[in-house]
Protein backbone atom coordinates (compact mmCIF):
# COMPACT_ATOMS: atom_id res chain seq x y z
CA UNK A 1 0.00 0.00 0.00
CA UNK A 2 0.98 3.65 -0.35
CA UNK A 3 1.77 5.69 2.75
CA UNK A 4 3.49 8.92 3.69
CA UNK A 5 6.56 7.77 5.60
CA UNK A 6 8.05 10.06 8.23
CA UNK A 7 11.81 9.76 7.75
CA UNK A 8 13.20 12.53 9.97
CA UNK A 9 12.33 15.20 12.49
CA UNK A 10 12.13 18.74 11.17
CA UNK A 11 10.84 20.13 7.88
CA UNK A 12 8.09 18.61 5.70
CA UNK A 13 10.65 17.29 3.18
CA UNK A 14 11.12 14.35 5.55
CA UNK A 15 7.66 13.10 4.53
CA UNK A 16 7.95 10.74 1.57
CA UNK A 17 5.42 8.71 -0.41
CA UNK A 18 6.48 5.07 -0.23
CA UNK A 19 5.16 1.55 -0.71
CA UNK A 20 4.85 -0.27 2.62
CA UNK A 21 3.28 -3.51 3.78
CA UNK A 22 -0.48 -3.53 4.11
CA UNK A 23 -1.40 -4.25 7.75
CA UNK A 24 -3.30 -7.33 8.88
CA UNK A 25 -5.89 -6.92 11.65
CA UNK A 26 -5.39 -8.74 14.94
CA UNK A 27 -8.28 -10.69 16.44
CA UNK A 28 -9.73 -7.55 18.12
CA UNK A 29 -9.00 -5.12 15.26
CA UNK A 30 -10.60 -3.86 12.07
CA UNK A 31 -8.77 -3.14 8.82
CA UNK A 32 -9.82 0.26 7.48
CA UNK A 33 -9.53 1.32 3.87
CA UNK A 34 -8.89 5.04 4.31
CA UNK A 35 -10.70 7.50 2.04
CA UNK A 36 -9.73 10.73 3.79
CA UNK A 37 -7.40 11.87 6.56
CA UNK A 38 -6.13 15.24 7.79
CA UNK A 39 -3.04 17.30 8.54
CA UNK A 40 -3.53 19.04 11.86
CA UNK A 41 -1.41 21.53 13.76
CA UNK A 42 -0.65 18.69 16.19
CA UNK A 43 0.72 16.59 13.31
CA UNK A 44 3.02 19.42 12.28
CA UNK A 45 4.23 19.98 15.83
CA UNK A 46 5.01 16.30 16.13
CA UNK A 47 6.77 16.16 12.76
CA UNK A 48 9.01 19.10 13.66
CA UNK A 49 9.12 18.43 17.42
CA UNK A 50 8.29 22.06 18.10
CA UNK A 51 5.62 23.35 20.47
CA UNK A 52 5.26 20.07 22.36
CA UNK A 53 6.09 21.60 25.75
CA UNK A 54 6.21 19.01 28.55
CA UNK A 55 5.56 16.16 26.10
CA UNK A 56 8.80 16.71 24.16
CA UNK A 57 11.04 14.24 26.01
CA UNK A 58 8.55 11.37 26.57
CA UNK A 59 7.42 11.54 22.95
CA UNK A 60 11.00 11.58 21.69
CA UNK A 61 11.82 8.51 23.77
CA UNK A 62 8.62 6.79 22.58
CA UNK A 63 9.00 7.54 18.86
CA UNK A 64 12.78 7.52 18.44
CA UNK A 65 15.60 9.64 19.84
CA UNK A 66 17.45 10.39 16.58
CA UNK A 67 14.73 9.80 14.00
CA UNK A 68 11.26 8.22 13.90
CA UNK A 69 11.63 4.47 14.31
CA UNK A 70 8.74 3.13 16.39
CA UNK A 71 6.17 5.23 14.51
CA UNK A 72 6.86 6.17 10.89
CA UNK A 73 3.44 7.23 9.56
CA UNK A 74 1.75 10.38 10.87
CA UNK A 75 -1.96 11.22 10.90
CA UNK A 76 -4.50 11.01 13.73
CA UNK A 77 -7.87 11.41 12.01
CA UNK A 78 -9.46 9.35 9.28
CA UNK A 79 -12.66 8.29 7.60
CA UNK A 80 -13.03 5.18 5.52
CA UNK A 81 -14.56 1.76 5.06
CA UNK A 82 -13.96 -1.43 7.01
CA UNK A 83 -12.47 -4.04 4.69
CA UNK A 84 -11.78 -6.86 7.16
CA UNK A 85 -12.41 -7.67 10.81
CA UNK A 86 -10.60 -9.81 13.36
CA UNK A 87 -12.29 -13.00 14.56
CA UNK A 88 -13.30 -11.47 17.91
CA UNK A 89 -14.77 -8.23 16.52
CA UNK A 90 -18.50 -7.77 17.16
CA UNK A 91 -19.15 -3.99 16.84
CA UNK A 92 -18.35 -3.66 13.15
CA UNK A 93 -18.54 -5.65 9.94
CA UNK A 94 -17.13 -5.46 6.45
CA UNK A 95 -18.44 -2.47 4.49
CA UNK A 96 -19.19 -0.25 7.49
CA UNK A 97 -18.35 3.40 6.83
CA UNK A 98 -16.57 4.84 9.85
CA UNK A 99 -14.58 7.79 11.19
CA UNK A 100 -11.87 7.45 13.82
CA UNK A 101 -9.08 8.92 15.91
CA UNK A 102 -5.90 6.85 15.97
CA UNK A 103 -4.37 8.40 19.10
CA UNK A 104 -0.65 7.88 19.60
CA UNK A 105 -0.74 4.94 17.20
CA UNK A 106 -0.94 7.60 14.44
CA UNK A 107 -0.74 5.96 10.97
CA UNK A 108 -3.70 7.63 9.23
CA UNK A 109 -1.70 9.16 6.34
CA UNK A 110 -1.88 5.94 4.36
CA UNK A 111 -4.21 3.80 2.27
CA UNK A 112 -4.92 1.38 5.14
CA UNK A 113 -4.61 1.11 8.90
CA UNK A 114 -5.80 -1.20 11.67
CA UNK A 115 -7.53 -0.06 14.86
CA UNK A 116 -8.99 -1.95 17.82
CA UNK A 117 -12.77 -2.16 17.73
CA UNK A 118 -12.96 -0.60 21.20
CA UNK A 119 -10.92 2.41 20.07
CA UNK A 120 -12.22 5.86 19.19
CA UNK A 121 -14.20 5.00 16.07
CA UNK A 122 -17.85 5.15 15.11
CA UNK A 123 -20.14 4.81 12.14
CA UNK A 124 -19.86 7.81 9.82
CA UNK A 125 -22.78 10.26 9.89
CA UNK A 126 -24.96 9.43 6.90
CA UNK A 127 -25.30 12.97 5.57
CA UNK A 128 -21.63 13.96 5.17
CA UNK A 129 -18.72 12.98 2.97
CA UNK A 130 -15.63 11.03 3.98
CA UNK A 131 -13.66 14.28 3.78
CA UNK A 132 -16.00 16.00 6.22
CA UNK A 133 -16.08 13.00 8.54
CA UNK A 134 -12.27 12.85 8.68
CA UNK A 135 -12.20 16.21 10.48
CA UNK A 136 -14.40 15.21 13.42
CA UNK A 137 -12.18 13.17 15.71
CA UNK A 138 -9.80 15.88 16.97
CA UNK A 139 -11.66 19.15 16.52
CA UNK A 140 -15.12 17.91 17.35
CA UNK A 141 -14.21 15.69 20.28
CA UNK A 142 -11.83 18.19 21.88
CA UNK A 143 -14.34 21.03 21.55
CA UNK A 144 -17.13 18.97 23.13
CA UNK A 145 -14.85 17.77 25.92
CA UNK A 146 -13.77 21.26 27.00
CA UNK A 147 -17.14 22.94 26.64
CA UNK A 148 -18.66 20.21 28.81
CA UNK A 149 -15.92 20.82 31.39
CA UNK A 150 -16.71 24.52 31.17
CA UNK A 151 -20.40 23.81 31.80
CA UNK A 152 -21.40 26.19 28.99
CA UNK A 153 -25.03 27.22 29.34
CA UNK A 154 -27.60 29.34 27.55
CA UNK A 155 -27.10 33.07 27.97
CA UNK A 156 -23.47 32.87 29.00
CA UNK A 157 -20.67 34.81 27.33
CA UNK A 158 -17.97 32.54 25.89
CA UNK A 159 -14.68 33.62 24.32
CA UNK A 160 -12.67 31.21 22.16
CA UNK A 161 -9.03 32.11 21.57
CA UNK A 162 -7.63 30.48 18.43
CA UNK A 163 -11.15 30.07 17.08
CA UNK A 164 -10.16 29.61 13.44
CA UNK A 165 -8.61 26.15 13.67
CA UNK A 166 -10.05 22.65 13.76
CA UNK A 167 -11.01 22.72 17.45
CA UNK A 168 -12.06 26.37 17.44
CA UNK A 169 -14.45 26.13 14.50
CA UNK A 170 -16.31 23.29 16.19
CA UNK A 171 -16.20 25.08 19.55
CA UNK A 172 -17.93 28.16 18.12
CA UNK A 173 -20.75 26.07 16.70
CA UNK A 174 -21.12 23.96 19.83
CA UNK A 175 -21.16 26.98 22.13
CA UNK A 176 -23.87 28.51 19.95
CA UNK A 177 -25.80 25.23 20.09
CA UNK A 178 -25.63 25.42 23.89
CA UNK A 179 -27.11 28.95 23.67
CA UNK A 180 -24.05 31.06 24.48
CA UNK A 181 -23.05 34.47 23.15
CA UNK A 182 -19.75 33.68 21.43
CA UNK A 183 -16.67 35.80 20.75
CA UNK A 184 -14.05 34.32 18.43
CA UNK A 185 -10.42 35.49 18.52
CA UNK A 186 -8.06 34.90 15.61
CA UNK A 187 -6.16 36.65 12.80
CA UNK A 188 -7.59 39.15 10.31
CA UNK A 189 -8.09 36.76 7.40
CA UNK A 190 -10.15 34.31 9.49
CA UNK A 191 -12.72 36.71 10.94
CA UNK A 192 -15.29 36.49 8.13
CA UNK A 193 -15.22 32.71 8.38
CA UNK A 194 -15.79 32.91 12.14
CA UNK A 195 -18.85 35.09 11.59
CA UNK A 196 -20.15 32.68 8.94
CA UNK A 197 -20.27 29.78 11.43
CA UNK A 198 -22.00 31.74 14.17
CA UNK A 199 -19.58 33.94 16.11
CA UNK A 200 -21.51 36.90 17.55
CA UNK A 201 -18.37 39.00 17.95
CA UNK A 202 -14.85 38.62 16.59
CA UNK A 203 -11.52 39.97 17.80
CA UNK A 204 -8.44 40.37 15.62
CA UNK A 205 -5.57 39.42 17.89
CA UNK A 206 -3.09 41.18 15.60
CA UNK A 207 -4.78 44.49 16.49
CA UNK A 208 -6.33 43.97 19.91
CA UNK A 209 -5.61 42.08 23.13
CA UNK A 210 -8.94 40.74 24.37
CA UNK A 211 -7.64 40.67 27.96
CA UNK A 212 -7.29 44.48 27.88
CA UNK A 213 -10.69 45.32 26.42
CA UNK A 214 -12.53 45.47 29.72
CA UNK A 215 -14.99 42.78 28.57
CA UNK A 216 -15.63 39.85 30.92
CA UNK A 217 -16.76 36.31 30.13
CA UNK A 218 -18.26 33.30 31.84
CA UNK A 219 -15.93 30.97 29.93
CA UNK A 220 -12.62 31.59 28.16
CA UNK A 221 -11.50 28.66 26.03
CA UNK A 222 -7.87 29.02 24.93
CA UNK A 223 -7.40 26.48 22.14
CA UNK A 224 -3.83 27.49 21.26
CA UNK A 225 -2.34 28.19 24.70
CA UNK A 226 -1.24 31.73 23.88
CA UNK A 227 -3.47 33.90 26.00
CA UNK A 228 -2.15 35.81 28.99
CA UNK A 229 -2.82 33.67 32.06
CA UNK A 230 -3.29 36.56 34.49
CA UNK A 231 -5.07 38.67 31.87
CA UNK A 232 -7.51 35.87 31.12
CA UNK A 233 -8.30 35.41 34.81
CA UNK A 234 -9.03 39.14 35.07
CA UNK A 235 -11.34 38.81 32.06
CA UNK A 236 -13.43 36.12 33.75
CA UNK A 237 -16.61 36.85 35.62
CA UNK A 238 -17.04 35.57 39.15
CA UNK A 239 -17.28 31.75 39.02
CA UNK A 240 -15.90 31.86 35.48
CA UNK A 241 -13.91 29.04 33.92
CA UNK A 242 -10.63 29.24 31.98
CA UNK A 243 -10.19 26.22 29.68
CA UNK A 244 -6.67 25.38 28.47
CA UNK A 245 -6.51 22.93 25.57
CA UNK A 246 -2.80 23.29 24.89
CA UNK A 247 -1.14 24.76 27.99
CA UNK A 248 2.56 25.58 28.06
CA UNK A 249 4.72 24.59 31.01
CA UNK A 250 4.17 27.91 32.79
CA UNK A 251 0.41 27.76 32.28
CA UNK A 252 0.29 24.16 33.52
CA UNK A 253 2.13 25.06 36.72
CA UNK A 254 0.05 28.18 37.33
CA UNK A 255 -3.17 26.27 36.65
CA UNK A 256 -2.25 23.77 39.37
CA UNK A 257 -1.47 26.44 41.93
CA UNK A 258 -4.06 29.09 41.10
CA UNK A 259 -5.76 30.00 44.35
CA UNK A 260 -8.69 32.07 43.04
CA UNK A 261 -11.64 30.43 44.77
CA UNK A 262 -14.21 32.05 42.49
CA UNK A 263 -12.50 31.29 39.15
CA UNK A 264 -11.61 27.81 37.94
CA UNK A 265 -8.74 26.87 35.62
CA UNK A 266 -9.31 23.64 33.69
CA UNK A 267 -6.30 22.21 31.78
CA UNK A 268 -6.40 19.19 29.51
CA UNK A 269 -6.90 15.86 31.28
CA UNK A 270 -7.31 12.31 30.06
CA UNK A 271 -10.85 11.04 29.62
CA UNK A 272 -12.46 7.73 30.43
CA UNK A 273 -13.36 5.57 27.44
CA UNK A 274 -17.05 5.84 28.33
CA UNK A 275 -16.86 9.64 28.20
CA UNK A 276 -15.19 9.59 24.78
CA UNK A 277 -17.87 7.23 23.45
CA UNK A 278 -20.62 9.48 24.81
CA UNK A 279 -19.05 12.54 23.17
CA UNK A 280 -18.57 10.66 19.90
CA UNK A 281 -22.24 9.70 19.73
CA UNK A 282 -23.33 13.24 20.68
CA UNK A 283 -21.14 14.69 17.92
CA UNK A 284 -22.59 12.28 15.37
CA UNK A 285 -26.16 13.20 16.38
CA UNK A 286 -25.48 16.92 15.97
CA UNK A 287 -23.88 16.41 12.56
CA UNK A 288 -26.78 14.28 11.33
CA UNK A 289 -29.25 16.87 12.64
CA UNK A 290 -27.44 19.61 10.72
CA UNK A 291 -26.62 21.55 13.89
CA UNK A 292 -22.86 21.72 13.23
CA UNK A 293 -20.62 21.19 10.22
CA UNK A 294 -16.99 20.70 9.29
CA UNK A 295 -14.99 23.67 8.00
CA UNK A 296 -12.54 22.58 5.30
CA UNK A 297 -9.94 25.03 4.04
CA UNK A 298 -7.92 22.99 1.55
CA UNK A 299 -7.76 19.47 0.14
CA UNK A 300 -4.60 17.70 -1.01
CA UNK A 301 -4.05 14.25 -2.53
CA UNK A 302 -2.02 11.80 -0.44
CA UNK A 303 1.13 12.30 -2.50
CA UNK A 304 1.14 16.03 -1.63
CA UNK A 305 0.92 15.57 2.13
CA UNK A 306 4.28 17.33 2.61
CA UNK A 307 2.83 20.35 0.80
CA UNK A 308 -0.17 20.26 3.14
CA UNK A 309 2.22 20.30 6.13
CA UNK A 310 3.98 23.34 4.66
CA UNK A 311 0.65 25.17 4.43
CA UNK A 312 -0.45 24.25 7.96
CA UNK A 313 2.94 25.46 9.24
CA UNK A 314 2.06 28.98 8.02
CA UNK A 315 -0.71 29.28 10.64
CA UNK A 316 -3.19 30.45 7.99
CA UNK A 317 -5.31 27.29 8.07
CA UNK A 318 -9.04 27.97 8.40
CA UNK A 319 -10.66 25.00 10.06
CA UNK A 320 -9.23 21.82 8.58
CA UNK A 321 -6.82 20.63 5.90
CA UNK A 322 -7.92 17.31 4.41
CA UNK A 323 -5.92 14.64 2.60
CA UNK A 324 -7.88 12.61 0.05
CA UNK A 325 -6.75 9.03 -0.47
CA UNK A 326 -7.49 7.57 -3.89
CA UNK A 327 -7.55 3.79 -3.90
CA UNK A 328 -6.24 1.65 -6.72
CA UNK A 329 -8.85 -0.95 -7.56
Amino acid sequence: MKAIVWTKYGSPDGLQLQEVDKPTPKKNEVLIRIHATTVSTADCELRSFKGLNVLWLPLRIYIGLVRPTRITILGQELAGEIEAVGKEVTRFRNGDQIFAWTGFRLGANAEYTCLPEDGVLATKPSNITYEEAATLAIGGLEAIHFLRKGIVQSGQKVLINGAGGSIGTFAIQLAKYFGADVTGVDSTEKLDMLRSIGADQVVDYTREDFTKSGQTYDVIFDVVGKSSFSGSLRSLKQNGRYLLANPGLSQSIRARWTSNSDKKVIPYAARAASEVTEDLNFLKELIEAGKIKSVIDRRYPLELTAEAHTYVDTGRKKGNVVITVEQNS
